[in-house]
């Protein structure tokens, strides 16, 4: 019997290059894998479940959760996390120091489902700032218009009024029209150094490394999924794929820690690990028990900021086989 042919679509990190290159193989699987961008492979995914394997957004994930025959089941392969700390920019001019002087401010952002959004309005919420307490202004990042990948049914607390045409969200901050952005991509003024645009939390490291002190949280942004109809078919291939993307970032550790030549582009690789192997010596890791913690914080804040109009349960994310695993 042959491998399955199966589509993957994924981001070209050095977690999933062991796939793509086919050091590692995924067990009974012959895959045709795209590297994309999360914005195109999570549009195609959730728009027209383009593929039978895809990195998908948690937050839209859980979204198709709360609706029928939701086409993908998860994977407690995490390709994505991050201190979404960084993701909160603000005009300096505007008398904004703390979070909660963010209150009843216009806010952009490129969709409210965002996963790294939640995550930074769950941070806000830390600091008594509700999403209710901000006017959200949606549309495109750096082009007019963006749609949400999933339509959403919202509280009429929260406020989102539309960009104005041919306005993208980019322009508007540089302008002064909004008063600040959150995402996962930083505002092209803010990178090409605007010098009213900056960031909330200044000292964004030293900020995230308190947070994970104080919660034990480290993100989550992304999960695999892999089509429900397939996992159906083949019970078998849900543990594969995550024995092979667990494989494939080990590998990817094992080289970041070969500092005789360093692996990524960036200086200083071996004092940043070491930085970060003070808070954790498995920071990024895979499996859903040891992450209950960070995912069931993710889906309070999930349906309190009105995405998920009951609480997701943890049991409901992933696909039952990849919950436990053999021992010799």
């Amino acid at each position: 019997m042959s491998d399955l042919q199966l589509s993957i679509a994924m981001g070209d990190y050095d977690r999933t290059r062991p796939i793509y290159d086919k050091r590692v193989q995924i067990d009974g699987v012959d895959p045709v894998i795209m590297l994309q961008s999360p914005e195109e492979m999570f549009f195609r995914s959730f728009r027209h479940q383009a593929y039978d394997i895809s990195e998908l957004s948690l937050s839209s994930y859980c979204v198709s959760l709360t609706r029928e025959d939701p086409p993908y089941i998860a994977i407690p392969v995490f390709l994505s996390r991050a201190f979404r700390h960084t993701s909160i920019y603000i005009r300096k001019d505007r008398g904004i120091h703390k979070p909660e002087d963010l209150k009843g401010r216009k806010i952009g952002i490129t969709e409210y489902q965002l996963t790294a959004n939640i995550w930074a309005r769950a941070i806000l919420a830390d600091y008594g700032v509700e999403a209710s307490d901000i006017i959200w202004v949606r549309g495109g990042m750096d082009t007019p218009g963006r749609p949400e990948k999933l339509k959403l049914d919202l509280p009429d607390a929260i406020r989102i009024e539309a960009t104005p045409e041919n306005r993208p969200l980019n322009q508007m901050l540089a302008d002064g029209d909004i008063d600040g952005i959150i995402g996962p991509r930083w505002p092209r003024c803010f990178h090409e150094g605007h010098p009213q645009v900056g960031r909330l939390f200044p000292d964004t490291m030293a900020v995230a490394e308190d947070y994970y002190k104080r919660t034990n949280i480290f993100p989550i942004m992304h999960v695999l999924g892999v089509r429900t109809s397939l996992s159906e078919t083949h019970p078998w291939l849900p543990g594969a794929l995550l024995k092979a993307f667990s494989s494939a970032k080990a590998m990817a550790i094992t080289a970041l820690e070969d500092t005789s030549a360093t692996k990524v582009t960036m200086p200083f690789v071996e004092d940043n690990l070491a930085r970060a192997k003070l808070l954790s010596d498995d920071l990024w890791s895979y499996g859903a028990l040891n992450n209950r913690h960070v995912l069931e914080t993710f889906l309070a804040a999930h349906h309190d900021q009105g995405l998920s109009p009951r609480k997701l349960e943890f049991e409901e994310l992933f696909h039952p086989s990849t919950l436990e695993s053999y021992s010799l």
